[in-house]
């Protein structure tokens, strides 16, 4: 194996010496970026921001994989194979995400005209709030019970505001469980929690 041989197999980017790295990128891009960029948008269904990020791992990718290359240029069935499989891989980490809950969503609650009937409606709901995780309770005892905002609560409890409403979101799947388990209809009991 010859020294160029042996710098570019320990390169990982397995391209060109550093010199010419700036070079065979740009030449990449120039090749094959609008191609990707066209097909990219069409995945992310116009939106033009993601369809760049997911060019750029595109690209990124390529340059670390020198099998990408057929006789020194680069493959385009195999970028556009390897596009796909970054877009899906997007797409599949955003469902495996729970869906974010607004502070509009978490502030609707009815207003109660009538609390001494509500106290004894209320009572397995407090059961069942004591019963969750402390950082499920905590969460909910300062939105629901204390009415504060998502962005109050993240300050009191110290965590960020999307915490908030994730562990909001996961307590109240919890709660409407426990309900189930104790024979309680889920939306009577936590129609007013949201």
């Amino acid at each position: 194996m010859t020294g160029e041989q042996q710098g570019r197999r320990g390169d990982p980017a397995g391209a060109a010496p550093d010199g010419d790295s700036d070079t065979a990128v740009r030449a990449l891009y120039e090749a094959h970026g609008s191609a990707l960029l066209s097909y990219l948008i069409r995945l992310t269904k116009g939106d033009r921001h993601r369809a760049e990020d997911l060019l750029q791992e595109t690209l990124v990718r390529a340059w670390r994989h020198p099998e990408a290359r057929v006789d020194g240029n680069w493959s385009r069935p195999w970028l556009f194979m390897v596009a796909r499989r970054i877009f899906i891989d997007h797409v599949r980490a955003t469902l495996a995400r729970p869906t974010e809950v607004g502070d509009e969503r978490l502030q609707e609650r009815p207003a109660t005209d009538d609390r001494i009937e509500r106290v004894g409606e209320q009572a397995p709901i407090l059961e069942a709030v004591l019963e969750l995780p402390p950082r499920f309770r905590d969460v909910l005892i300062e939105v629901y019970f204390r009415d504060r905002s998502v962005a109050q609560a993240a300050e009191i409890l110290g965590i960020p505001e999307g915490t908030v409403k994730s562990r909001s979101f996961y307590a109240l799947r919890a709660l409407r469980e426990r309900f189930a388990e104790r024979g309680l209809v889920a939306d009577e009991g936590l129609a007013d929690l949201g």
